[in-house]
Order: structure tokens, then sequence, then C-alpha cells
């Protein structure tokens, strides 16, 4: 089975794919959107992305992307610990207070936001299509007066100095990570435990109905269904046009969440499944950062 990721080698997505397909063959897409078009139209089986961080919230370019471009089932997730460093080429290594440009993907930069502005606040900020790609990138150009933020596995891969660890504003650093596929894949999610089953939905709510996003979320509480999380997202037709994304920490089942779908479809929403699929773990993820 073949597993296609957000590269290149040694981002943090790559990480995420080797922690619960680790017998796979996986390969790198230069970006999200390439990767979820290679599940889509069958070059690899499941496609790993970037959905979700802890400190700056969805990862849009996923989200959107699935929305409206590709109709690929999540079939599982995965969280990871996050760790962003500071690494330069090793002929840099002693100059490296003194250079002019940042290189990283923008979540990382944001997550980096005080360590920037209190050390490199001189600095330009370059923004890459990944973490792995910027020290790529600081690898092989000695001379571009640069520095990258990623993981200690791109700084390893690429021989890069790592001169500042840990340089993230929050400790509690994690990445939602989910995984992609038009098929089931049981068999090769099978070894892999998980924690608890997942349903997300995608709700768009009549329009000019008062008192509608009160009713949706009226159908989940009677039926005392958990919702873990709760987002809105413009439809890009107009202003004011929304839909919510909805996770239901509740496998699809019989009656409850068609029963859900169904109260909802005769209040005139329209209701979309995204996926219903294990939180996956591995000794590796829970254990400790990855990588580290």
């Amino acid at each position: 089975m073949s597993v296609g990721y957000l590269g290149p080698e040694g981002s943090f997505t790559e990480a995420a794919a080797n922690a619960v397909l680790p017998s796979h063959k996986c390969y790198p897409y230069a970006t999200i959107q390439a990767c979820m078009a290679a599940a889509a139209s069958d070059e690899v089986d499941i496609a790993v992305v970037p959905l979700e961080n802890a400190i700056e919230g969805s990862v849009n370019m996923t989200l959107d992307y699935l929305i409206h471009k590709q109709d690929i089932p999540i079939i599982g997730e995965v969280t990871v610990p996050i760790q962003q460093h500071l690494m330069v080429h090793p002929d840099n290594e002693h100059i490296w207070k003194s250079m002019n440009n940042i290189y990283s993907h923008p979540q990382a930069i944001a997550q980096c936001d005080d360590f920037i502005t209190n050390t490199f606040s001189h600095a330009n900020i370059h923004y890459m299509n990944s973490t792995s790609l910027a020290a790529k990138d600081i690898s092989e150009n000695p001379d571009m007066d640069g520095v990258a933020i990623a993981n200690a596995l791109a700084a390893k891969k690429y021989g890069l100095k790592i001169v500042q660890h840990h340089i993230h504003d929050y400790d509690n650093n994690h990445t939602r990570f989910v995984l992609l596929s038009k098929q089931e894949q049981k068999e090769a999610l099978q070894p892999v435990r998980h924690e608890k089953e997942k349903t997300t939905l995608m709700i768009t709510l009549p329009s000019d109905h008062s008192g509608a996003l009160h009713q949706v979320l009226s159908a989940f509480a009677w039926r005392k269904l958990n919702l873990s999380k709760i987002e809105s997202r413009p439809m890009k037709t107009g202003i004011g046009h929304y839909f919510f994304i909805i996770d239901v920490d509740h496998a699809m089942d019989d009656v409850l969440i068609p029963g859900v779908i169904a109260e909802l479809e005769a209040l005139g929403c329209g209701v979309r499944i995204l996926g219903s699929y294990p939180c996956l773990l591995t000794e590796t993820v829970k254990a400790k950062p990855i990588p580290e």
C-alpha cells in the first residue's frame, strides 16, 4: 500500500505517516493539494495531511480543499506533538544571529512568534510549503543568508545545525493529521490501536432561519452526543454564507447519528459526512514527541 504525505522528507507529516503506517511505502508531495489529489486519483492509497494545530487552529488549505475540491473520506486521524527548532547550515553556525531571513511554513512561523519578535525582529519572513522544504533549501544554499524553523528530523535529514531548541511559544503544541482515502483501508489500520471513534460532519444551515444553529446543536445535545469541535468556514458564495464543521465523539451507528442527520434535514439543513474514523495511537506518539 502506498501513502502520500506533505513533504519533502523530514516533515512533521512524514513523522505522522510513519507513526501509524510504518510498514508502508511513503511518497512526499510538494503541497497539501497535490497530496490530496494523488489520493483522489488513486496515485496513492492514503494521503496524510495536517488538519488542525493546537496553537494556530485549523489548516484552512486542507479543510477548504476537502470541502470544495476533493471528496475523499477521512479514515483516521493521529495527533502528534510538535517541537520547532531554529537551524542553520553548519557553515553558518557561529553567525546565525546576524542572518536576515527566516524560512518556514506559515503555521510554524506563527507558532514561534515570541521567539521571532524577541530574537529576529530584523529578519524577513519567507513562507514555504512545509518546514522540511525550508530546511532542505537552507541545506542546499549555504549562502542564502537565512535560517530555517523545522523539526529535529529535518535537521538530521539535511545535515543542519540546530542553534536554538524548542522555540515554539507554547509547550502544548500538537497537530492533528488526518488520513484520507477513497477506500476504507481497514486492513492497513487494523494493527494500530485507537483511543476512540469520531465522526465529522459538514452542515449548512437554511438561509434566514432564526435560531437554526441552536436547533442543530440541540439535535446532538438531547441524544447526549459530545461535540469535540464546531467551526464555521465560508461557503465562498458570498458574504455571510457559512457552513459548519462538527466533530462528534461517536462512531457512525444505526440509530443516533442517522437520527441527527434525519432531524437536521427535516429542518432544511444540508448534511455531508466527511468521515467516521478511529483516532489512532502508537507507542511512539503516546510515549514521546515526534521527532526528537
